[in-house]
């Protein structure tokens, strides 16, 4: 069955959450209270509407609790804004509600009225980014939960000419390897404990969060 998301917001971020939800089979209302905004999604959802998110008329009228995830994405407006939206999306029955957060306070805040989940793009980010600043191998990383991390690393030539068996990542370190591309191979390939590293080759990786930052340092 078709997913069905209500995004309040169309900020930055409820924006880019719009557009990229595009691409998925997903029906999406969003909504605004700046007509341009509205414009601007309209492209990307399945019914863009103009309305003020405090409005609680307005929000018992997209029936939150018919559908599958309530994203107040109002973080680039006033907090009351966002305080007050996601109230009226958990005493109308959302069942999930997802909302951005400014600051720590905040998150309390919005977590305390109803929301199971808080996002913050900016702290989000520096989080992922943190780690390329750290090492220079260290090409992405992605959250998994809340403390697993999964990590793409470009290998350095301390692991050149050394097999995943040698390295025994998970006995030593508790990581796993999850794929690898050679250098100058666009192929993605499952390691094997037999798998030879050379330098340069894309190494995706899996631990606990500061696990592979801490290989990282003792193998650079």
């Amino acid at each position: 069955m078709q997913k069905q998301v209500i995004i309040i917001g169309l900020g930055q971020f409820g924006m880019g959450l719009a557009r990229a939800l595009s691409k998925y089979d997903v029906e999406t209302i969003a909504v605004d209270s700046d007509q341009k905004r509205i414009e601007m999604a309209a492209s990307w959802v399945t019914k863009a509407m103009c309305a003020d998110a405090t409005d609680e008329d307005f929000i018992a009228q997209l029936e939150p609790s018919k559908r599958d995830v309530c994203i107040c994405a109002t973080g680039d407006q006033s907090k009351e804004v966002g305080i007050i939206c996601t109230a009226l999306l958990k005493q109308l029955g959302a069942k999930r509600i997802i909302a951005r957060a400014n600051d720590d306070l905040h998150a309390r805040i919005l977590r305390l009225v109803g929301a199971q989940d808080i996002v913050n793009p900016e702290w989000d980010f520096g989080e992922r980014f943190a780690p390329r600043i750290l090492s220079e191998h260290v090409l992405n990383e992605m959250l998994l939960g809340s403390d697993l991390v999964v990590t793409e690393i470009k290998a350095p030539q301390s692991l050149s000419d050394k097999s995943l068996r040698d390295l025994d990542l998970f006995g030593n370190y508790g990581i796993t390897a999850i794929a690898i591309r050679s250098l100058g191979d666009q192929l993605v390939k499952q390691p094997q404990f037999d798998t030879i590293i050379k330098e340069g080759d894309v190494i995706v990786l899996s631990a606990k969060k500061g696990v592979i930052e801490q290989f990282m340092e003792k193998v650079k």
